[in-house]
């Protein structure tokens, strides 16, 4: 009799805790005896709270609306089904604190940890960070505790763990002064104290949430960055209120177009025009002072007079199937040209947010530096920031905010074996349109698949919420079915 297979998960935040479930519901649904005798996960993190959602800190908020948060395509108001249950009266379109997302990721989890208990599916969580993947008839899965776990199958849903290394900084890294991320919140508190003065590098979304956190704790902070722009302001991102036949439109365009950033943008705006009749140009600020434009686009958002916002979720979906597939240099191309749209709209903040950073610029705690340092050198005890004026500044410490590194997979041992961390070998770049790994176009297929932020070499918008729910979904079935061959235990 063919034995059961053995599947290994890597991670279990948020795509790890997705591919979970749906495998143990995709098993439950089959006829007769599961054919996945047991599932490992690896994480050295409890189950559902990675470094993304892994946070208790209330600060921290959900940039996505609770309508959008759900891990479960089919029961698109689960998120919110299950915030109800625990007493929450908010709207289905506003954001929470990340906290309630771990705290619902650890009860899909262990839900359907017992499903699958129930089904004679045994389940085991090791704490422990996976190192490399074996490949080969079995794939092998080495963890960094040193203990090797046969797989017949194994999905890689990691989130993202290397924060960038930002311009000018590189020889700073290991500096007791230099923090290489806000997260977790915990550490930044205890490194930092209180009543520092402290420079923010960046002026995004993590920049948001370290300058949110420094002022909290009483220190001067200074966000500085290239660009010194900071993003748009919206309520939340939230589940599309409606279909939208322009950006359905997007598939039938032509990716060779010369035209096709022009006629991608007309679709956009038709779009838009479809939520209400003011035009896109009343929706935002066009103050040249990010400070006076982060108060007006508040002000915009607060009074539900951005009706951008509500395409943003289905501008992204659409982008995303009209991109999946594309050459990776074209898909590239494609966003850095969208590159004022992403920047600024679709990494738009939260208006919770976006009003309590406005206060505490107001306040003078907080204050958006013009330029980027020109230099930086810590001495006697400080650092000294040259600015390009050659005015200089001191600062306590510095926190880099300017986010992470996409998680990737590189091969090794001539291929025969897939990296987690940087290697000598060249990085993964080629999915399968069933996400599952391979070598080169065209040829065969690993036994390893991708879910989540890590499919960014195929999917644009890698870390979208309702994408990664969807992957999971596919992912989950498709190991489920055992398409292709495999070796039985």
């Amino acid at each position: 009799m063919t034995e059961r297979r053995v599947v290994v998960i890597v991670g279990a935040g948020v795509a790890g805790t997705g591919v979970f479930r749906h495998l143990v519901d995709a098993l439950r649904e089959a006829p007769g005896r599961p054919p996945v005798g047991a599932i490992v996960v690896a994480d050295p993190s409890p189950a559902g709270r990675g470094l993304a959602f892994g946070e208790d800190e209330p600060l921290l908020m959900c940039n996505s609306a609770a309508d959008a948060n759900s891990l479960l395509p089919d029961r698109p108001h689960d998120f919110v089904g299950h915030l109800r249950g625990r007493g929450w009266t908010g709207a289905p379109d506003s954001c929470v604190p990340r906290a309630r997302m771990a705290d619902y990721c650890h009860d899909l989890w262990t839900r359907a940890r017992e499903l699958a208990e129930e089904r004679g599916v045994a389940v085991r969580h090791v704490r422990a960070s996976v190192r490399s993947v074996r490949l080969g008839p079995r794939p092998a899965v080495l963890l960094d505790t040193g203990e090797r776990v046969a797989a017949d199958d194994v999905v890689v849903a990691t989130g993202v763990h290397r924060p960038r290394v930002p311009d000018g900084f590189a020889e700073f890294t290991a500096h007791p002064r230099y923090l290489d991320s806000p997260y977790p919140a915990a550490r930044l508190r205890a490194r930092l104290g209180t009543g520092r003065r402290v420079l923010v590098l960046g002026t995004r979304q993590s920049a948001v949430d370290a300058a949110l956190l420094l002022c909290r704790d009483g220190h001067r902070t200074t966000m500085t960055s290239r660009s010194g722009v900071l993003p748009a302001v919206r309520t939340s991102l939230h589940a599309p209120p409606r279909a939208f036949p322009p950006l359905e439109r997007l598939a039938r365009l032509d990716a060779a177009d010369p035209l096709l950033e022009e006629r991608m943008t007309r679709h956009v705006v038709e779009a838009v025009r479809l939520l209400g009749n003011a035009p896109l140009r009343r929706q935002t600020s066009r103050a040249a002072d990010p400070v006076r434009r982060l108060a007006e686009e508040t002000a915009l958002a607060e009074a539900g007079a951005c009706a951008w916002a509500g395409v943003a979720a289905a501008v992204i979906e659409a982008f995303t199937a009209f991109a999946d597939g594309l050459p990776l240099e074209r898909r590239r191309a494609l966003t850095d040209r969208f590159a004022w749209f992403v920047d600024r709209y679709v990494t738009a903040l939260a208006a919770v947010n976006a009003r309590r950073l406005l206060d505490q610029l107001r306040s003078g705690s907080l204050e958006l530096a013009p330029s980027y340092p020109r230099s930086a050198a810590f001495d006697d005890g400080a650092w000294r920031v040259v600015w390009p004026d050659a005015t200089a500044s001191t600062f306590d410490h510095v926190v880099n905010a300017t986010g992470f590194e996409p998680p990737e997979l590189w091969w090794a041992d001539d291929g025969n074996e897939l990296r987690l961390t940087p290697s000598a070998g060249a990085p993964v770049r080629h999915l399968t349109p069933s996400l599952r790994v391979r070598r080169a176009p065209g040829a065969p297929p690993e036994r390893v698949w991708v879910a989540g932020v890590g499919t960014h070499p195929r999917i644009p918008f890698a870390n979208h919420l309702r994408t990664v729910a969807r992957q999971t979904r596919a992912v989950a079935r498709d190991v489920a079915s055992g398409s292709g061959a495999f070796a039985s235990l």
